[in-house]
């Protein structure tokens, strides 16, 4: 079973006013001005993961400073989840500080979202260092099984649209403030994988996955072969970023690397089906 975990899909009054919408939400002008940029419906999407073979996708909006923006993408995902036979799994996008935002959540997990993002803590100005800022959206994800997808990236190399300041520090503050909820880093934690081989780190990052979204543009084949043996490959999701790539040019990458086929097949959706078997609603207190 192959498993995209990290997709974007947009509802067509985002794509008709984009430009108005731009004027109010400058990270969303940023990646959408970008020349890389593709806009994907849901009919796109399944045409695409018919095309590429792949039998489900994780699907996001786009995370606005907006809550009533976020909430127009929650819907056109749900909805779209909800006439696709469970080829799509939706997750829910909010802007986590938001007066609101947790009852969105909630809403949209009692209509099958699997988890929230992917949020873009600069975009959306809130610190994910900061516990303060964190503790509702770590509890409620706890509360309800649902996991965080998180942006973050890199911090050396060429500076692209979207990158932003979050990476491997402020990922692994948030790991260590909230054991309890399991995060999804996009873009492979920005590198933060390499420090699960510190015996504390590891402990630490013990609630913490990474997606392989973008990874065309910015690694060579060989960091599969370092994730795996390092012991993280068990905790890789692929992840496309459509629709901005889609399964080949993965496929094109994975041929440079070594990894074997059981290997393959746990990046390509086996350990996106533990992650989902991993999550559980918490008993309550007697």
């Amino acid at each position: 079973m192959i498993i995209d975990s990290h997709v974007h899909i947009y509802p067509p009054e985002v794509v008709r006013d984009a430009e108005s919408i731009g004027e109010r939400e400058p990270y969303f002008r940023k990646l959408t001005s970008s020349p890389v940029h593709r806009w994907g419906t849901a009919e796109d999407l399944l045409v695409r993961m018919h095309a590429d073979g792949v039998d489900q996708s994780w699907v996001c909006g786009f995370a606005f400073a907006d809550l009533g923006l976020c909430r127009l993408c929650n819907d056109y995902v749900l909805e779209a989840a909800e006439r696709s036979g469970g080829r799509l799994r939706p997750l829910a996008v909010v802007p986590p500080l938001a007066r609101g935002a947790m009852g969105e959540i909630e809403r949209a997990a009692s209509r099958g979202a699997i988890g929230v993002g992917e949020l873009f803590p600069q975009g959306q100005g809130f610190d994910l260092t900061d516990p303060r800022q964190t503790w509702r959206l770590a509890g409620v994800c706890h509360e309800g099984g649902l996991f965080a997808l998180v942006h973050t990236a890199e911090p050396v190399g060429h500076d692209y649209p979207g990158k932003g300041d979050v990476g491997p520090r402020e990922a692994a503050a948030f790991c260590e403030h909230h054991p309890e909820t399991p995060v999804v880093f996009a873009h492979f934690g920005g590198g933060l994988w390499l420090y699960e081989q510190m015996p504390e780190m590891r402990r630490i990052l013990s609630n913490a996955w990474y997606d392989t979204a973008a990874a065309p543009f910015l690694y060579r084949p060989g960091v599969f072969d370092a994730l795996f043996a390092s012991g993280v490959g068990g905790k890789l999701l692929y992840g496309s970023d459509f629709p901005l790539l889609g399964l080949p040019r993965y496929r094109r990458l994975l041929e440079g690397s070594r990894l074997g086929e059981e290997d393959r097949a746990r990046l390509l959706g086996g350990n996106a089906q533990r992650l989902l078997g991993s999550l559980t609603v918490p008993l309550p207190c007697s």
